[in-house]
């Protein structure tokens, strides 16, 4: 099974002439080792850019709360090895 395509960033519908919103596109934009990038997207991609984008918050999101379950996994784990003190 493959995973999943994804994509970081953000999909907005710009225009060329937003004071009349005419000539509209789609515009993907993020951020990739420190550099800021923007791509156009065809209106028939939009739907799969969207998924994508999607998917990549969700893989986030997981790597995230592992994260957090390692920190406090390290805590506990330390808490217990430590020598008691002697009263």
């Amino acid at each position: 099974m493959r995973p999943d395509a994804m994509r970081p960033g953000s999909l907005t519908r710009q225009y060329k002439d937003p004071q009349h919103h005419m000539g509209a596109y789609w515009q993907l934009s993020y951020t990739r080792q420190m550099r800021s990038r923007t791509e156009y997207v065809r209106q028939e991609s939009v739907k799969e850019i969207r998924r994508h984008i999607a998917t990549h918050k969700k893989f986030k999101r997981l790597v995230d709360q592992w994260t957090d379950l390692g920190i406090e996994h390290s805590r506990l784990s330390m808490q217990i090895a430590e020598p008691r003190a002697k009263t």
